[in-house]
């Protein structure tokens, strides 16, 4: 009988513990314990939200609907105040998404480079697009974005310490926003790229393969950020 009660209050005192840690999801860490080389002094949440590790992630968890939206972070490097951190973290979030979607597209051309005969990165025509998607193509896709909204911000005072591991003694203030999107603007916006970087191609051979490369962009990069393969 002992024994029986034993067991019971074991899994009564298991079943407790369990609960409490599933209130907060894996990727959330309660901020006292992050050990850094500051301290946090004060932040809009004791809890670091999920979503600035990985916002598709955080999404499909909490239910958020990923079939119509796709949904990205940003977080600032730390600033002077507040203030300015959270406007810099909105203001940049259309630059970060242009930047994804930059780099998917700089990626997919480097694949279609590497794998199909006939395209020479030697080429000016080849250079002059590589070059083009590198310097120029975020500021064209940042442009094209419309309907990201900031769905969620979060801002932590930090004291960073000499002897905790920073250059020196300071107090600054990071931010960081959830943004969402709709997967139709987003897909706009990619075909539009991909069309400003054809655009930039004169050789017909070289052309077609870019266009062959790029033809599928926007679905691609709508999977990659889905986690399909």
């Amino acid at each position: 009988m002992k024994l029986l009660m034993s067991l019971t209050l074991l899994a009564l005192v298991l079943t407790g513990c369990s609960s409490t840690k599933r209130e907060i999801s894996p990727e959330e860490r309660e901020n006292e314990d992050i050990e850094r080389d500051f301290l946090v002094r004060d932040a809009s949440s004791n809890i670091r939200p999920g979503w600035i590790e990985d916002s598709e992630v955080w999404a499909k968890e909490h239910g958020k609907d990923i079939k119509k939206y796709r949904y990205f972070s940003f977080e600032t490097a730390p600033k002077r105040s507040r203030e300015i951190s959270c406007k810099i973290a909105k203001a940049n979030a259309r630059t970060d998404i242009a930047g994804e979607i930059r780099t998917f597209i700089d990626q997919s051309l480097g694949i279609s480079s590497e794998g199909a005969a006939g395209i020479d990165e030697n080429d000016p025509d080849v250079k002059g697009m590589r070059e083009f998607v590198e310097n120029t193509l975020v500021e064209k896709i940042q442009a094209l974005i419309h309907g990201a909204a900031v769905m969620k911000t979060y801002w932590e005072k930090r004291k960073y310490m000499k002897d905790r591991g920073a250059k020196k003694d300071y107090t600054a203030w990071t931010c960081a926003v959830f943004v969402r999107m709709p997967n139709d603007r987003l897909q706009n916006a990619i075909d539009e790229a991909a069309r400003h970087v054809l655009n930039n191609v004169d050789d017909p051979g070289t052309k077609a393969k870019v266009q062959k490369a790029l033809e599928n962009a926007a679905n691609d990069f709508v999977k990659a950020k889905q986690g399909v393969n």
